[in-house]
């Protein structure tokens, strides 16, 4: 189990340059965490959902994405609320104070697709979540200790050095954690360092002289990171490539925003992040509205920036508009929540720029897809997750079929686009198709082939300057 010194230390990407490790050794490997917190996700083979760091780590170990490598998944709708999902499935929206109170009826369904993920491979390499420093929160705790101690899973920690403050990030965490819990920990690992990995031996010798524990290599910054579909959106770059200008705009509760990493590294696209108090570029030709856990609260967001007003002078210069899952929600004419499922009971005004109405009900659609884009022809591959249903006469004019039933909406003149479907921009043909009609030119190499690519030069990277054998020969 790899552990960290705190949240967004690269727990994830270790976990995924370790399974991919494995699988190069010849090793039937899967990942795990039992409890993750994120907006960005992915559906499962078995119609179930996870954390996309997780998807991310099957694709690592060569497998498709469980619900079992991933069984709690945590959604933030608000600043105090989350929506809980177990085993896949939404469980409830729950209060913070509320969960802790929770977790314990939540260690069973952890424990059980832990055994099966044990059962079915030869290794499971588990990422733990925040930091088990966080002892205020050690009771009933189902994410780091409490569930290393559960299973008598051997630890690694993991520290990042690009924060500054490493050695006491590794030895303060040693001095607050009790005995039984420090007595998992079996080494750690220094992550993100940069420049020469010389320069630290005494800091790391230091490490092992305070905490007794065996150190497992110094890794150095692995810059095409990047590359990859970020856990939290906060890790979104404000800008990316340079050709055709692309903005997207940042919602407080953007979700599944991995949606936005193949147009972000098409050749010849500029995609522009836009963050809160900040103005949507004049000179974009498309403005996408991605996916949102909150879809009124973030509407309200998307007015207080002013946005609202910057979309119609865009469209008004003969830009393009992309709403996606919620935010195609947003680009109707109003958003009804009778029952409260995302907030306050009520309803919005939407942005009235295409002619549908959409209703929030307690149903969840979780499926995968396969269809046809109605404006190109190409094919479509990608995943539905939202709740809402979204009707009118704007769906007489689709943006897909599948299985033979249309799909989303297209405005008149045909320059505003609502689709419910996630990931159809992996598929090169299709992308390529689609950013053709904007006038960018269709070249570079496949998205998935180099995600595949990535993921076998982190490996590598983890290979020269970890002790690899050491970290696998950990696993009981």
């Amino acid at each position: 189990m790899i552990q960290g010194t705190g949240s967004n230390i690269g727990k994830s990407l270790l976990v995924a340059g370790l399974c991919r490790a494995a699988l190069k050794r010849g090793i039937k490997v899967a990942p795990f965490k039992p409890q993750n917190m994120s907006n960005n996700a992915a559906v499962t083979v078995d119609g179930g959902e996870i954390g996309r760091a997780q998807a991310l780590q099957a694709l690592a170990c060569g497998l498709e994405p469980h619900t079992d490598m991933n069984p709690v998944l945590l959604k933030p709708e608000s600043e105090t609320g989350s929506q809980v999902i177990v085993q896949g499935q939404r469980l409830g929206t729950y209060r913070a104070r509320d969960y802790a109170g929770l977790k314990p009826k939540l260690l069973g369904p952890v424990l059980e697709s832990f055994e099966r993920l044990k059962a079915a491979h030869d290794l499971v390499i588990v990422e733990g979540a925040g930091s088990p420093a966080e002892v205020n929160l050690r009771a009933n705790d189902i994410a780091n200790m409490g569930f290393a101690r559960a299973t008598d899973v051997p630890v690694v920690l993991a520290g990042d050095i690009d924060r500054g403050g490493i050695i006491a990030q590794i030895v303060g965490t040693q001095a607050v954690l009790a005995e039984e819990d420090a007595a998992l920990i079996t080494g750690f690992l220094v992550n993100k360092f940069r420049g020469d990995p010389a320069l630290f031996e005494d800091g790391y010798r230091l490490i092992e002289q305070k905490t007794g524990w065996r150190g497992y290599g110094v890794l150095p910054y692995f810059a095409d990171a990047a590359k990859l579909p970020a856990e939290d959106a906060q890790d979104l770059p404000r800008n990316s490539g340079s050709g055709l200008h692309i903005a997207a705009l940042g919602f407080s509760r953007i979700a599944n925003f991995d949606d936005l990493d193949p147009i972000a590294q098409h050749p010849g696209v500029k995609l522009t992040l836009v963050r809160a108090g900040e103005a949507i570029p004049g000179d974009c030709a498309l403005v996408i509205l991605p996916g949102s856990k909150s879809t009124r609260g973030d509407l309200a967001f998307l007015r207080a920036q002013g946005w609202d007003v910057d979309l119609a002078a865009h469209l008004r210069r003969g830009g393009r508009i992309l709403g996606l899952c919620g935010g195609y929600q947003m680009l109707g004419s109003a958003i009804h929540d009778p029952e409260g499922i995302e907030g306050a009971p009520g309803s919005s005004q939407g942005l009235g720029l295409l002619d549908i109405e959409t209703v929030m009900t307690p149903e969840k659609r979780l499926a995968r897809i396969t269809g046809e884009h109605v404006g190109t022809g190409h094919a479509l591959a990608g995943y539905e997750i939202h709740i809402g249903r979204s009707e009118g006469p704007g769906r007489m004019r689709p943006f897909a079929r599948i299985e033979g039933q249309d799909e989303g909406a297209v405005s008149a003149d045909g320059r505003v686009i609502g689709t419910y479907l996630h990931g159809v921009f992996s598929a090169d043909a299709f992308r390529a198709a689609f950013l053709s009609q904007l006038g960018v030119a269709a070249q570079g190499k496949g998205y998935q082939a180099g995600l595949d690519a990535t993921l076998d030069a982190l490996a590598e990277h983890i290979e020269r300057h970890l002790d690899v054998a050491g970290l696998l020969a950990l696993a009981r």
